[in-house]
């Protein structure tokens, strides 16, 4: 028999712990998308298809899930600090493996651990809602993501730049180095969170799966997150390929560029976790996820003009990071006891959902080229909307 203690007294959820979760959260979700923008010069050294260098980018998209899966649970039974601790441990080893890489199969499994290890910002993100008080549990999840989703950006931009004048293992040992420092800063500012969850390993997963089961709401936000996330794991992985061909012929610096335009995204995560306080997420869902098919569609009718495709990046992050917050919110407000399970269970659906969209996008590309990336995305963005208009209702009233 599994139960809770919630009688250790919890620190507050102060300025200082939050700015450093939401840079911490940032720098390390940067090393899943590091690779995005050196793809083509990666697919170069290793003298591999487009395609195969695109399982580089889905692998760690696979990686993070599976670390989701099997590491994020552990939050709610061991102390989250030492968890954190260790896991940077990890991080760090993966990033040497893939600067040294001597082969693409290797750089495939180290990206596979970079993704599985770079999961700490899943759990400082149900960390700050579980010490936010309650009317400000969105905000600080918000903040959080907002730093995150910077994090993800500013990666493509820094790699690019990085990849074109020192070369894409040199990003590897940068990143390496970035950890470190990191790793020193949260030993000595990062408060420890007690575990709440009394129960074995074994009761901790068979609980992903009564969550699953009986969290109808769940559900929903996870097949809708995945299916928005699919989105937008098909346009980055790609975008390289289309900036490298004509009339662009341009290198990794512009594709990571890119990144600095849908910055608009982490301004959207701090306003959508503020209004999901005040407002039905319902509307907040159907405009940000009809904004995602309208980017596709820009993609489709201007992929050969710089503007166009800015207006469809803006487009695109705007309502990725308002799905994905108004997600979250929704989910945390479920069990308060089982966050770090409930965000385990959403975000082990969301990157599966990008990671699909990653590897239909890549052999998209490799078939159509950029008209099949724009059919990926529409269809998927079709699909996310179509599943909130039918089963949101339902779900709300059955909640």
């Amino acid at each position: 028999m599994t139960t809770t203690n919630t009688s250790t007294a919890e620190p507050p959820l102060t300025r200082s712990t939050l700015w450093l979760m939401t840079i911490a959260s940032g720098m390390v979700v940067a090393n899943n998308y590091y690779n995005q923008p050196l793809l083509g010069k990666i697919a170069n050294t290793f003298q591999v298809s487009e395609a195969s260098a695109g399982t580089v980018a889905m692998l760690a998209q696979v990686g993070y899930a599976i670390g989701l899966l099997f590491i994020i649970p552990l939050g709610d039974m061991l102390r989250r600090k030492r968890l954190i601790m260790v896991d940077f441990v990890l991080i760090m080893l993966s990033l040497l493996l893939a600067a040294f890489s001597p082969n693409i199969y290797t750089l495939m499994v180290a990206s596979l651990l970079i993704g599985a290890s770079s999961v700490v910002p899943q759990l400082f993100v149900p960390m700050a809602a579980h010490l936010a008080k309650p009317e400000e549990r969105g905000k600080a999840v918000g903040i959080v993501m907002s730093g995150l989703l910077i994090g993800v950006l500013l990666s493509r931009t820094v790699s690019g730049f990085v990849g074109e004048h020192l070369g894409w293992r040199a990003m590897f040992l940068i990143a390496t180095g970035l950890m470190f420092v990191l790793w020193i800063v949260i030993y000595f500012l990062l408060p420890e969170v007690h575990p709440q969850f009394k129960g074995n390993y074994k009761s901790l997963m068979k609980s992903l799966v009564h969550l699953f089961r009986t969290e109808p709401m769940l559900r929903l936000a996870s097949v809708r997150g995945a299916l928005a996330f699919a989105c937008f794991g098909g346009f980055w992985t790609t975008l390289v390929f289309l900036l490298e061909g004509p009339p662009f012929y341009a290198g990794s610096d512009v594709a990571g560029a890119f990144g600095l335009v849908g910055a608009g995204g982490a301004v959207m995560a701090s306003v959508t976790g503020k209004l999901s306080d005040k407002y039905d997420t319902r509307y907040i869902q159907a405009a940000t996820l009809a904004m995602v098919i309208i980017s596709y569609i820009v993609f489709g009718f201007f992929s050969y003009s710089i503007a166009g495709l800015v207006i469809g990046v803006i487009l695109l992050d705007l309502g990725l990071q308002g799905s994905h917050i108004s997600n979250q919110t929704l989910i945390f407000s479920l069990n308060p006891e089982a966050r770090n399970r409930l965000n385990t269970v959403y975000m082990f659906t969301y990157f599966m959902g990008g990671a699909t969209g990653t590897i239909l996008a890549s052999q998209a590309w490799q078939l159509w080229r950029w008209n099949g990336v724009v059919l990926v995305g529409l269809v998927f963005s079709s699909l996310a909307l179509a599943v909130h208009l039918l089963f949101s209702g339902k779900v709300h009233k059955a909640s």
